[in-house]
């Protein structure tokens, strides 16, 4: 199955998610869930992650943490195979417990609320899998950091961050007011629930951010990236590359995007530029050939061979000896 490449950075954030192997019940009972909140709180104390969110649902988890170590691989790999060890423990079990890899989407921390869309749409979880009912408050769902936000400081575990998620909904001090102001708010926000279109990015993006954000990453991920990997973010980060490239070379001849459209197809200049993201990036031809806009790609095809060709240094006639 394609993997998405971990980026790990001091500072990251993360919306974490995991299933249960075949999607079975990964918890089979409250002391389950117990025991997973336990051994999270572990794995917080030896990597300094901060939780913003947790949701325990039957067959799988998320979590909104932050990494001030750039440790989410070696944490995760220590929480997952540390529970598993001891869910079979418990039930007289063996094998796995989780399904495959893990989803590890990263998060923009820019206060831009892109963390409060990760920690809102984790909050609702109840909500969406049916588990709440409309006259029940959110606070009745037990298995989630919710409750942890409307408790005073003394009584909330010290891996749960709650500061930057209450900015974000605009809630400057962590009071009696300001938590009542906070569970207004979800309440309200419960009732907004967004349609599935709208959740596409949460459930299947790598990123949840801004274009600069994405544009960030993916220079980040720039040789990282295998077979293994995504097509989609393979393709994303040739596509960001190339557009590097195209700055780069248009800044050189002081061109611009109305220069490159009205040059004729074989202009020595935009063979230049294609032959050099065919060297430098994975771009398919079909699409060089519509950056450059150098028309079809078999057209392209021709006019860079000859161009090619054009540039390859001239062997010298061979002499013969007299005779």
């Amino acid at each position: 199955m394609p993997r998405k490449l971990r980026v790990q950075y001091p500072g990251a954030l993360y919306h974490v998610m995991s299933r249960g192997d075949r999607r079975e019940d990964i918890f089979l009972d409250d002391v389950d869930r117990q025991d997973f909140l336990k051994t999270l709180a572990e794995a917080c104390q030896k990597t300094d992650w901060q939780v913003h969110a947790y949701c325990l649902m039957g067959n799988h988890y998320h979590l909104v943490l932050e990494t001030p170590n750039a440790n989410l691989v070696a944490g995760m790999a220590w929480l997952q195979s540390t529970y598993t060890i001891r869910l079979n423990h418990r039930h007289k079990l063996f094998g796995h417990v989780f399904s495959g890899r893990y989803k590890a989407q990263l998060v923009e921390g820019s206060g831009n609320g892109y963390l409060r869309t990760a920690c809102d749409y984790v909050h609702l979880n109840p909500v969406r899998a049916g588990l709440l009912q409309p006259p029940e408050r959110l606070l009745a769902y037990p298995w989630s950091s919710f409750g942890a936000y409307l408790a005073v400081a003394a009584h909330r575990p010290e891996w749960i961050r709650v500061d930057r998620l209450l900015a974000e909904h605009g809630i400057q001090r962590d009071s009696a007011e300001g938590r009542q102001e906070f569970e207004r708010q979800m309440e309200a926000r419960r009732l907004e629930e967004a349609g599935p279109e709208s959740l596409k990015a949460l459930r299947r993006g790598w990123y949840l951010g801004s274009e600069a954000f994405r544009q960030e990453m993916l220079e980040s991920m720039e040789g990282k990236l295998g077979q293994h990997h995504s097509g989609e973010l393979r393709r994303e980060s040739a596509e960001a590359k190339a557009e590097r490239i195209m700055a780069a070379e248009l800044k050189r001849l002081g061109w611009t995007e109305t220069d490159l459209a009205t040059r004729r197809k074989s202009d020595p200049m935009k063979l230049a530029m294609a032959t050099r993201l065919r060297k430098e990036t994975t771009l398919s031809l079909k699409a060089i050939a519509k950056r450059v806009q150098l028309g079809t790609a078999k057209g392209a095809n021709t006019n860079l061979h000859k161009w090619m060709r054009a540039q390859a240094p001239q062997r010298p006639a061979k002499t013969h000896p007299d005779s």
